[in-house]
């Protein structure tokens, strides 16, 4: 899987440097992009039921056009990890397992509390 995020990160860079778009990738505006774009993905769901989202999710339209926003988060992801040398791969094994220990199976299985609201 690095290798694979590694080779993404390359076409990022070299699809920006062709644009000459450093100059407009400060971690601000990188992070305003990756929050834009997630947000723009969560308007294609809010206000919906969960029937209408499954509906949705049958859609190939619907479907593209849900990639498509998956693909601007992604994008903007990749970027800011390329231009700021951050390691997606390890930080996310990191993650995985510092939250296996806030939320062991035990008691986070089939729950969506928070960590410190287990009893």
């Amino acid at each position: 899987m690095e290798a694979d995020i590694l080779k993404m990160e390359n076409k990022v860079k070299k699809f920006c440097e062709e644009r000459d778009w450093d100059q407009y990738h400060s971690p601000k505006e990188l992070a305003i992009g990756l929050s834009t774009e997630a947000n723009e993905l969560l308007d294609l769901f809010r206000f919906k039921t969960d029937q209408q989202m499954k509906d949705m999710m049958k859609d190939l339209k619907k479907r593209e056009r849900i990639s498509e926003e998956l693909s601007d988060v992604f994008f903007f992801l990749l970027r800011f990890s390329q231009m700021y040398e951050f390691d997606l791969a390890g930080g996310l094994e990191d993650k995985i397992r510092k939250n296996g220990e806030k939320y062991p199976v035990d008691k986070a299985k089939g729950s969506n509390k928070k960590y410190n609201e287990y009893e």
